[in-house]
């Protein structure tokens, strides 16, 4: 029994994973970041797996989601941007995770929400200011004035990489984290039963 479980874990993670890495093929800038920061959904495959199984389902979910895009497209970010997806997407789905296995209800899917939606949030924050920004212009040497250049072209205001963080990168990560919520909100009821 036991040994069946596990399979079916393992297939359910597999399944969500493969629709997770095909929703990240269709990216797209959003007007208010730089060109760099794709928009994406397929963040909805990983919070579904986290509320159908668990948070650390969740995380294997997203890390094979990265995987496959590794695998299939490779990296023009030196790994930096897969990373940083990788980072973002668990700081939406494992609170969010955590607070739906302890409530399994609307109203505790509601709150997991909220708090994955304000946990990806700051960790956007956080890790762009002293992590990812600063590994992409040392790893991938990309000048870290083009970068600023390029919220300057939308936001003249920002004149380094606090202001950058705080214009584009938070408001980014906040359309996002709403927007997956919001569609995993009316989905995951429809579609839950094929996953228990």
């Amino acid at each position: 029994m036991k040994q069946n479980n596990r399979i079916k874990t393992i297939a359910r993670i597999a399944i969500l994973g493969a629709i997770a890495y095909v929703l990240m093929l269709v990216e797209f800038p959003l007007p208010i970041a730089p060109s760099f920061y794709k928009f994406d959904f397929s963040e909805v495959p990983v919070l579904i797996g986290a509320f159908a199984m668990g948070p650390l389902q969740a995380i294997a979910i997203e890390a094979l989601k990265i995987v496959l895009n590794l695998l299939f497209n490779g990296t023009i970010t030196m790994g930096v941007g897969e990373f940083a997806n990788f980072l973002i997407g668990i700081a939406l789905s494992v609170p969010a995770g955590i607070v739906y296995q302890r409530n399994k209800s609307k109203k505790g899917a509601v709150l997991g929400m909220l708090w994955g939606s304000l946990c990806m949030a700051a960790a956007g924050v956080v890790l762009n200011y002293f992590v990812l920004i600063p590994a992409f212009v040392a790893i991938a040497h990309y000048p870290l004035d083009a970068i600023l250049a390029m919220g300057a072209a939308i936001y003249p205001v920002i004149t380094n990489t606090f202001m950058l963080v705080l214009l584009c990168v938070l408001p980014f990560n906040l359309i996002k984290a709403i927007a997956v919520s919001c569609i995993t909100y009316f989905l995951y009821k429809r579609i839950s039963p094929l996953l228990h």
